[in-house]
């Protein structure tokens, strides 16, 4: 179908009160000091946006004019959220993928799975199998499934325990769901004229925008081993066989410092923000004990964390969910400036808590609206409640940037989407 081209680069955001700008604003909660208003995240990262399904109802509901429907993360079947949006809801933060993928043949037509027309990565276009919708790898592999009935994808190929996978960490990491399915920037050219590429883009988007720019690196070492191994298997190496351990994240730890450094010396100069991942806790506490952390994951954490800010002017954000506070002062040591998306539902994640504790030193980076409860499931005016006691825990002193605790699901109804931001908007307007 005929598409218009999407003017994600000739949009400018809405002049900010108050004399800050959504770069200045952010940047000041990031240093602990309060700006003219709470910075508001929505789809700054992969972790911070809006089901495709919720989308299409959001836009309707606003009354917007009809714009493509892009599907930017297959996996997880997230949208590109469009400039009147970001503008309407004063979103102080953009992607750095928003500065690619912006021509039509970068996308395909597909359906959602209720039925919703949109396009999806060509790179990444799902194929139809029997009851289900399967992503494969360049080579052929089924990396990822969604049956029939489901909302996102599921990783169905784990490289590290099928009997003749692939033997290195890079081939296996081209054969696995998380890291082998691109989002925009999307693949790019290998060597330099991918790099080249990559800093004209981020170049073109930083001259475009006020926005504080995301950009996303990665760098996951955990939830590498998870990917790749399978998370049983990854556990019980790291409980059973630390030395076989320790050589699979000292070559994982080598490959994303040579990736930074390529990454950062593309785009560093254009980002405000890296955002490195991984998945620490789960709903009752942390995946591993605070010692585990210390002797496997804390001084690479920090090698690549430090790294990051010797090679350009960037606040280092993490996303893990879960309960991660036992790890707090770990993350802090090693150099973290931010953590999303502040799971505040899980054991230990008392927001006034977390807030007295850590709030001098730790930037929350999300924890404003709890998607599993509130934002799913109440009204709009108990929404609009709980924003507004979420923002006066987490708001004085700065060193809170607003948004919902990870991305708004496919149930979530419109209403309260809208509720959730016009009640931080309340707060900060």
């Amino acid at each position: 179908m005929e598409t218009e081209k999407p003017n994600t680069l000739e949009t400018k955001p809405e002049t900010k009160s108050k004399g800050m700008t959504s770069r200045e604003r952010v940047m000041a909660a990031l240093q602990h000091r309060e700006p003219d208003r709470i910075p508001i995240d929505f789809s700054g990262h992969r972790s911070s946006g809006i089901a495709a399904i919720a989308y299409a109802k959001l836009r309707k509901h606003l009354g917007l004019p009809p714009k493509p429907l892009r599907v930017y993360d297959p996996v997880q079947q997230l949208a590109i959220v469009d400039p009147d949006v970001l503008d309407l809801f004063g979103v102080d933060t953009i992607e750095l993928g928003r500065a690619f993928a912006l021509d039509n043949i970068c996308w395909a037509d597909w359906v959602l799975p209720d039925g919703t027309p949109c396009q999806m990565p060509a790179w990444a276009l799902p194929e139809r199998g029997k009851n289900e919708w399967l992503i494969r790898s360049a080579s052929g592999k089924g990396l990822a499934r969604m049956p029939d009935g489901a909302l996102y994808f599921e990783q169905c190929y784990f490289p590290f325990i099928e009997e003749g996978g692939p033997r290195t960490i890079t081939e296996a990491m081209g054969e696995c769901m998380w890291t082998a399915v691109h989002s925009p920037p999307g693949p790019l050219a290998a060597g330099a004229e991918g790099l080249r590429r990559l800093g004209e883009g981020a170049r073109a988007l930083r001259a475009s925008t006020d926005r504080a720019i995301v950009g996303l690196f990665g760098g996951n070492l955990f939830e590498m081993g998870q990917f790749l191994y399978r998370n049983d298997n990854f556990l019980m190496l790291l409980a059973a066989e630390p030395t076989q351990a320790h050589d699979f994240l000292d070559w994982l730890t080598r490959i994303h410092m040579a990736n930074l450094e390529r990454f950062l010396g593309a785009v560093g100069e254009s980002i405000d923000v890296i955002l490195f991942g991984d998945d620490l806790g789960m709903q009752t506490g942390p995946f591993i004990s605070r010692k585990m952390y210390g002797e496997f994951f804390k001084h690479r954490h920090a090698a690549m964390w430090n790294r990051a800010k010797q090679l350009a002017d960037v606040k280092v954000m993490l996303h893990s969910c879960g309960g991660i506070r036992e790890l707090l002062p770990d993350l802090i040591e090693a150099g973290l400036d931010a953590m999303n998306p502040v799971q505040t539902s899980c054991q230990g994640m008392d927001p006034a808590e977390l807030k007295a504790e850590f709030g001098r030193e730790m930037v929350f980076w999300g924890g404003g609206c709890d998607t599993q409860t509130a934002l799913s499931f109440d009204t709009p005016e108990a929404v609009k409640k709980h924003v507004r006691e979420r923002v006066r825990i987490l708001a004085p002193g700065g060193g809170f940037v607003f948004q919902q605790v990870h991305n708004i699901m496919a149930n979530v109804p419109p209403e309260n989407v809208v509720a959730m931001f016009e009640a931080a908007r309340e707060e900060i307007g």
